[in-house]
């Protein structure tokens, strides 16, 4: 098989790529070293993060000039997300690092007064500009394909300034701001997306670079047309554990509770619902934009290098090429053989085996706990500071589960207070979001909207917002809830607990400003697929990705 080189510098999911490129028959051999890139015939050059951290580290390491020369000798050279950015002049995420200027342009940081930021979820990537014919593909770009960004900087793209140099250049738009989405000369091609997270789509791009075919024929038009823009996201949830065999199984609980209810055999056991791998593979056939699974014993008596959740994001990924986030044990353990090993050890394992997201719970809660009683100053030493600080913030889920405490009136409590349509039992029209720890058993002194300004601060990406009252009920989100905690935060907001039929998922989207809404045990029970919610959310005219096969 044909080879390609892979430079590895430990730059967070490399595994989901090797497995895209392996799979459409390619063996790569890793660049582990600057003097080894002079051997290299077709490098690449993937990258999450933070472009100073990213940039310093190249340079550090000996890793610019030599990625310089091989471009200039005209190479096939790829840059993926951050090896993008690192094409152009610089930006303002470091100002103070320069890049290689091989591109016009700096990058600058989205606008968060108008939307969530990082931009993340499936955007278009559009040829707006080229030199070949009329109808030329380049790259394998489609019009009417999404693909998979996640980052807050971004090249604003103006017009004729990188075609006056010879650019073919492929934009999106996310708001008002139209930004560099790929660019390309001769052998050279740097998607700001990932095309390993970006289903057929993405590995059709791919293909075409490793097969050195820069201008193709046309590709078919998707039958539901091209309508540019941020997608909604559709996410697929898996919890996962052990069940009374010891088997690793898919579950599901109501109200936090995994077993079942009634009477029968089963009463009293752990609810199995299938195995991981099958259910991810499963759901993405059916088009979720994300496969989050929740490990929800961490497996705490197994050695760290042995975690079943490491083997399950091995298989999963090496056929499921969307976004794979891992929840449950991200923080400081010690192993069975008395190691100590920190969060950020534990999240490089679960990015190594093919993760793209950890979701922190728990240990995000007394994180914030700390935060304030310390007067808001940052330690640097919670699992969110040390992970996102290495991996960038996008890297970063916290998943939050509150309650609601009704009062009688905001004077009765300290904490943040809304006025809801949902009175209790007692006549109550006025609740607080109360955090809970370990898995909704104990509730803390700190509200939903205080926990997420904290994790903001200290470098998380996103919220998962859970809501026990909801969970298992199939009633719908808690809008309130969502509407609420999305006026702390500018980073994007997960809707979650109580989908039961795809109506839910169009409520959210219209009446919340949640970027993503997930589902679970809709899904698992074969009651609607992820396809029957992205159909009606189209039909309601909401703008959806729809899984493509090469059929």
């Amino acid at each position: 098989m044909p080879t390609v080189h892979l430079l590895d510098y430990v730059a967070g999911n490399v595994r989901s790529l090797a497995n895209a490129i392996e799979k459409l028959g390619y063996t790569i051999e890793w660049i582990r070293e600057p003097d080894a890139i002079h051997r290299a015939e077709s490098l690449i050059l993937p990258g999450v993060g933070h472009f100073g951290h990213c940039l310093a580290e190249f340079s550090e390491n000996g890793y610019l000039k030599p990625i310089r020369k091989h471009i200039e000798s005209g190479k096939p050279f790829m840059g993926i997300c951050v090896g993008l950015q690192a094409l152009f002049e610089g930006s303002s995420e470091d100002p103070s690092v320069p890049g290689l200027a091989i591109a016009p342009g700096r990058l600058t940081r989205f606008d968060d007064r108008e939307k969530s930021v990082p931009h993340i979820g499936w955007n278009s990537a559009a040829t707006i500009s080229h030199n070949a014919g009329k109808g030329s593909v380049l790259y394998g770009l489609n019009d009417s394909s999404k693909y998979y960004y996640v980052h807050s900087y971004a090249v604003p793209y103006q017009a004729g300034t990188l075609e006056s140099q010879g650019w073919s250049v492929a934009t999106a738009k996310y708001g008002s701001e139209q930004f560099v989405g790929a660019v390309a000369r001769g052998p050279l091609l740097a998607t700001q997306f990932h095309p390993e997270k970006s289903g057929l789509a993405g590995l059709r791009v791919l293909k075409a670079f490793l097969d050195g075919q820069q201008w193709g024929s046309n590709i078919k038009t998707l039958t539901h047309g091209i309508s540019q823009g941020l997608t909604r996201r559709v996410i697929a949830c898996l919890d996962v554990r052990t069940n009374d065999e010891g088997d690793v199984v898919v579950t599901k609980g109501d109200q936090y509770d995994v077993r079942e209810k009634g009477s029968g055999a089963r009463m009293g056991n752990v609810r199995n619902l299938g195995k991981p791998v099958e259910i991810a593979n499963r759901y993405y056939e059916q088009g979720a934009d994300e496969i989050t699974f929740l490990n929800i014993t961490s497996f705490r008596n197994c050695p760290i290098a042995d975690l079943p959740m490491l083997e399950i994001l091995r298989q999963t990924s090496a056929k499921v090429f969307v976004p794979l986030t891992i929840g449950g044990g991200i923080r400081e353990t010690v192993d069975v053989d008395g190691t100590k090993i920190s969060a950020l050890e534990v999240a490089t394992l679960y990015f190594k085996s093919g993760a793209d997201k950890v979701s922190i719970g728990s240990d995000a809660v007394i994180a914030a706990e700390e935060y304030y009683h310390n007067g808001r100053k940052l330690s640097g030493n919670t699992a969110i500071e040390q992970i996102s600080a290495k991996y960038g913030n996008q890297a970063v889920v916290v998943s939050i589960d509150p309650r609601r405490v009704y009062v009688k009136s905001p004077d009765t409590t300290k904490h943040h207070t809304i006025k809801t349509k949902y009175e209790n039992s007692s006549g109550d029209q006025y609740c607080w979001y109360q955090c809970t720890i370990k898995g909704g058993r104990e509730g803390r002194d700190i509200d939903a909207c205080q926990l997420v300004t904290a994790v903001e601060a200290m470098g998380a990406g996103e919220v998962l917002l859970n809501c026990i009252d909801k969970d298992g009920s199939n009633s719908g989100f808690d809008l309130e809830l969502i509407n609420d905690v999305k006026k702390s935060v500018k980073i994007p907001i997960i809707s979650s607990s109580g989908a039961g039929n795809p109506t839910h998922f169009e409520e959210v989207f219209r009446q919340t400003a949640a970027d993503a809404a997930l589902g679970a045990g809709m899904f698992h029970r074969g009651e609607y697929t992820v396809k029957d919610v992205k159909d009606h959310l189209v039909d309601k005219g909401l703008l959806v990705r729809y899984f493509e096969d090469d059929r």
